[in-house]
């Protein structure tokens, strides 16, 4: 098992064993989850979250965090799309269980809510999530 990597309380997600690990800790306050350099099962994506991962970060009051620039700075638009895929399932999982979510790296404040809404997240939350 990988020794989970810190910069303060903020921990950058990977495979779904590493994101649990991490969600476990109870010192941690954000886990930023990666949406690229996965393998898609046949009728699953892999997107780092799955209900057992959000009822653990509920409980443990851990903030779940997406990067766009991981979205940004891809070129190739399959990629994107599969990133934007994985982005939207991970969304329905935060407000099922309604986790703390947090977006990173945005340019303009107005936009990124835009594209929050687009997402699917409710208006409350997508709020909470620029703040």
């Amino acid at each position: 098992m990988e020794k989970i990597k810190r910069q303060g309380k903020i921990i950058q997600g990977k495979d779904i064993a590493f994101n649990r690990k991490a969600l476990e800790n109870k010192n941690a306050e954000m886990l930023i989850l990666s949406h690229k350099n996965k393998k898609d099962k046949l009728k699953q994506r892999d997107s780092g979250l799955n209900q057992v991962l959000c009822k653990i970060a509920k409980k443990n009051s851990i903030a779940i965090a997406f990067d766009l620039n991981e979205l940004a700075k891809e070129k190739d638009k399959k990629i994107k799309a599969i990133i934007l895929g994985r982005m939207l399932q991970n969304i329905r999982l935060i407000k099922k269980y309604k986790n703390n979510f947090k977006l990173l790296n945005y340019k303009n404040k107005k936009q990124a809510f835009s594209f929050l809404l687009t997402l699917g997240l409710p208006t409350d939350l997508a709020k909470k999530a620029l703040d």
